[in-house]
């Protein structure tokens, strides 16, 4: 498979205090790829920086052969990378519908706005009986579903979800990880998952890299490195 997203050396920080030291990955077209690590490793600061939402300090990021190091992060949305970020945040005093409709801004998904919103009312039937609701009102496995399908609403190439299991009953982490898998198997989405589920999320991914003190320490088949004993014992607890 052809590469989709191509991140070479990448350096990031906050104001003085550099994270990222050196960063490189690679996200085939049309696969599960799984970011993991501790807390504080980088993984959040590397998907900021991947999405335009936090300065790049050296190194370059490309996406489907064009380079979008700098640019800003609604030209990455409007090329087909979209980033669900932690905890989704939603608009809590606005509807289900109306948080869906957000995500189609960029002029090529409003042209396709009526098709998309029937398309994630298809895919998320529970939202289709949520859509008039307050976000604020639903439960944290019902926002988690709005913000990926906000974020699909954008009619995206590459998804980069950060943590979305996080806080979640382990009936609807499920529900989540089947979620990922139907837009990756069946609608072709190209996935970049961070995950605090290490296993589950190594077990679905095609390729996974383990960053530790904002560098990649590992990678390889998603499979062979949640069998890896020293993965196990770092980040699984076993």
């Amino acid at each position: 498979m052809s590469a989709l997203l191509e991140v070479a050396g990448l350096r990031a920080g906050y104001g003085d205090v550099p994270v990222l030291h050196g960063v490189s990955l690679t996200v085939a077209a049309g696969e599960i790829a799984a970011l993991v690590g501790a807390n504080g490793a980088g993984k959040s600061t590397l998907l900021l920086a991947i999405a335009g939402q936090l300065p790049v300090r050296g190194g370059t990021v490309r996406f489907d052969g064009a380079d979008i190091t700098h640019a800003p992060a609604h030209r990455a949305v409007a090329r087909g990378l979209v980033m669900v970020p932690e905890g989704g945040r939603l608009f809590p005093f606005m509807s289900v519908r109306e948080n869906l409709l957000l995500g189609a801004w960029h002029p090529a998904a409003r042209r396709r706005l009526a098709e998309s919103l029937g398309e994630m009312m298809d895919l998320f039937p529970l939202l289709r009986e949520r859509r008039d609701q307050l976000a604020a009102r639903l439960s944290g496995g019902e926002r988690q579903m709005v913000a990926i399908a906000r974020a699909m609403m954008s009619r995206p190439r590459l998804l980069m979800l950060d943590e979305p299991s996080l806080g979640l009953s382990p009936l609807m982490v499920g529900r989540v990880f089947a979620m990922v898998k139907e837009l990756a198997v069946r609608r072709g989405i190209t996935v970049l998952l961070v995950e605090q589920n290490v296993g589950e999320a190594l077990a679905m991914s095609r390729h996974g890299y383990v960053l530790e003190r904002g560098r990649i320490v590992r990678s390889g088949a998603g499979a062979a490195l949640r069998d890896d004993v020293e993965v196990q014992r770092a980040y699984m607890g076993l």
